[in-house]
């Protein structure tokens, strides 16, 4: 019974939600009687872009039995649309969704140094962070200073600038060495947007022609010696 109530609250819930989201967005454009202004500018599918007063703006959208949506308030003479406030508001949001689909998702990839890393450990995450942003992604690197180890903050330091400069071909600084707690950290960012990985996938064999098959030497035929008439 309780998984029940829960459950329909969740659902109540979600739907006041996107009911709210939808009337947010309702509210950033006026329609029609709303539009307090003396003129405003039409525009619209086959309508040529003209100047007129509000009140023969409205009447217009209602002989065609569409809506008057003002899209450009700050415009001198505001600039209205003729076109259905549900289509409108349908495009709008269709639109919207494109442009986030069309946003690049970056990832931020971690990498840790201790204040006295080797080079081959360096080397070995240097290699790792440039493949990071070659791909596309954010390299977060930091030094963790463990115990006593916070008094080669400098070094640590010293060493996330070195990283930063072997990377210049690859990325650039977004934010230079900072000093938290036990962190120092560095973020690099990509200089272009990641690329699609290579495949391991081998190259086809080329195929060879196949060669004509040459005729055979005709075999000499075994003498049988002359053609007797009447012999079978």
């Amino acid at each position: 019974m309780k998984k029940c109530t829960q459950l329909i609250k969740k659902t109540t819930n979600r739907r006041e939600h996107l009911l709210m989201k939808k009337d947010n967005l309702k509210q950033q454009y006026r329609i029609n009687e709303q539009i307090r202004e003396r003129e405003v500018r039409i525009v619209g599918d086959d309508i040529e872009s003209t100047v007129m007063p509000i009140q023969k703006a409205v009447q217009l959208a209602e002989s065609q039995g569409v809506d008057l949506v003002e899209i450009s308030p700050n415009a001198v003479p505001p600039v209205c649309r003729l076109i259905d406030y549900s289509k409108f508001l349908y495009q709008l949001k269709k639109r919207q969704k494109e442009m986030k689909a069309k946003q690049v998702k970056v990832d931020v990839k971690e990498i840790r140094f201790g204040p006295q890393t080797d080079d081959h450990d360096y080397n070995f995450k240097l290699k790792h962070a440039q493949e990071f942003l070659s791909d596309g992604d954010k390299v977060k690197a930091y030094v963790f200073f463990k115990g006593r180890s916070i008094l080669f903050k400098e070094q640590g330091e010293v060493l996330l600038l070195r990283f930063a400069n072997d990377l210049e071909e690859y990325g650039k600084v977004e934010q230079m060495p900072v000093l938290e707690g036990k962190r120092m950290t560095i973020f690099i960012a990509p200089k272009k947007q990641g690329q699609p990985k290579k495949t391991n996938e081998r190259p086809a064999a080329p195929v060879q022609k196949a060669e004509k098959a040459q005729p055979k030497a005709n075999a000499p035929k075994e003498y049988l010696g002359p053609r007797v008439e009447g012999e079978d």
